[in-house]
């Protein structure tokens, strides 16, 4: 029950020990604002981790050609292992229900239309390259499987190309010049990965015949749809046992044809900040406690400092839980106080940064779950009664003859 009395004895105890009353608090304030700062800092990283993945599927496999180091059957190191359409067709087979793509070229070009000019990033891909680029048509098409086996010189472009070089006209349908050769706008798209927006996509079938590509590819991309980790990998390995077996190589060298199962870089990059998460939840705990357990010093403290004062309210009638009642009640008051002053910091700091701080691959929005500070709110304020219960109990146990004869 609210005591008017009981309250304006507390924040006359505060207001007499002000430097106390201060640094009491201040503990209590820097460790739940370091705790919501390093919980914003974990979850940017976090965030910049998750948007460093949206950009592209995470359950796939690429596999790239290379240069073998190992001698095998005869053959020296040395060679290069250069992939091919026939390689795509076979790992496409094997895997009909999965989205598959290749690429020949890639690489800057120059673009012109009219008298606009440009050098953007061109890509030739297959037609489930936008499933596995994450990247969204917002006009026109994609590139089809009809462009691959015409040899169609068609490019879907980003917005920002679009806008480069067609300004306020419409791109759909227009010629523009690739490196000198004529293509047809059949599409534009966005795409959320940073960068990924200045580029085209061609056939690549259209690559090949323009820029001497013969059959060659560059890199082979598959998604792995819903599979485990554990199926993702028996297939990247099935997949590079075939190929070291048509070209020849150690299965075991791990130059001669790279595979990277996309699905354990995710999961390897998720479970290290899950590690960091936790990580900070005991720093930022702990310098918690640190601060906890400073309140539960002062007021032992101030319990000692004011034994006399207890043993007089004790001696008029004052009961042992009215002692215990006022004790805790300042410590909560302190605690209550200090600990949203540094939950408030903390948040504008955040928010500060979500509104100041550069964009970076890696540190996207740092934040806090609301459900979360709360929780650090309401545990700060049990803490704060419990920092305060033992000095209290140690002030409930004094006898009001002894207390008068403390000097």
């Amino acid at each position: 029950m609210f005591n008017k009395e009981v309250w304006i004895e507390i924040f006359e105890t505060i207001k007499a020990n002000r430097l106390r009353t201060f640094l009491t608090a201040f503990s209590v304030a820097w460790g739940i604002f370091i705790l919501i700062i390093l919980l914003g800092s974990g979850q940017g990283l976090s965030n910049g981790a998750s948007k460093q993945f949206e950009s592209d599927a995470v359950n796939s496999i690429w596999i790239n050609g290379g240069i073998t180091t190992k001698a095998f059957n005869g053959f020296q190191p040395g060679r290069n292992i250069q992939l091919t359409n026939e390689d795509y067709a076979m790992i496409h087979n094997e895997s009909k229900e999965n989205k598959i793509t290749a690429s020949y070229d890639r690489g800057n070009r120059t673009l012109t239309y009219k008298n606009e000019t440009g050098s953007y990033f061109t890509r030739s891909c297959m037609p489930d390259h936008d499933y596995l680029e994450n990247c969204t048509v917002i006009e026109g098409r994609f590139v089809n499987d009809f462009d691959i086996a015409q040899y169609r010189k068609v490019a879907a472009i980003g917005v920002p190309v679009r806008d480069a070089l067609f300004k306020k006209e419409d791109a759909i349908g227009k010629y523009f010049n690739v490196d000198g050769i004529p293509f047809k706008v059949i599409g534009v798209f966005t795409d959320p990965g940073r960068g990924d927006n200045d580029r085209i996509y061609i056939p690549v079938s259209t690559a090949q015949r323009a820029f001497n590509g013969q059959n060659h590819l560059g890199v082979i991309w598959m998604s792995t749809g819903q599979a485990t980790i554990e199926a993702s990998s028996q297939l990247a390995e099935k997949i590079k046992l075939q190929l070291a077996k048509k070209y020849l190589f150690d299965p075991n060298d791990e130059d001669a044809i790279s595979v990277t199962n996309n699905t354990i870089e995710y999961q390897r990059i998720m479970n290290l900040l899950q590690g960091i998460r936790l990580f900070i939840w005991i720093i930022g705990i702990g310098t918690l406690i640190a601060g906890i357990v400073g309140v539960s010093n002062i007021m032992m403290i101030a319990v000692k400092e004011r034994t006399k004062e207890i043993g007089v309210r004790k001696a008029i009638g004052a009961t042992p839980n009215s002692i215990i009642s006022m004790i805790i009640q300042e410590s909560v008051l302190i605690t209550a106080v200090a600990g949203y002053i540094g939950l408030v910091s903390g948040v504008f700091l955040l928010q500060m940064a979500q509104k100041f701080m550069p964009p970076s691959d890696f540190f996207l929005n740092p934040s806090v779950d609301i459900n979360v500070a709360l929780t650090a709110t309401i545990l700060l304020i049990i803490a704060g009664g419990l920092a305060g219960l033992f000095p209290a109990l140690r002030a409930a146990k004094i006898e009001p003859v002894v207390a008068l004869r403390d000097e």
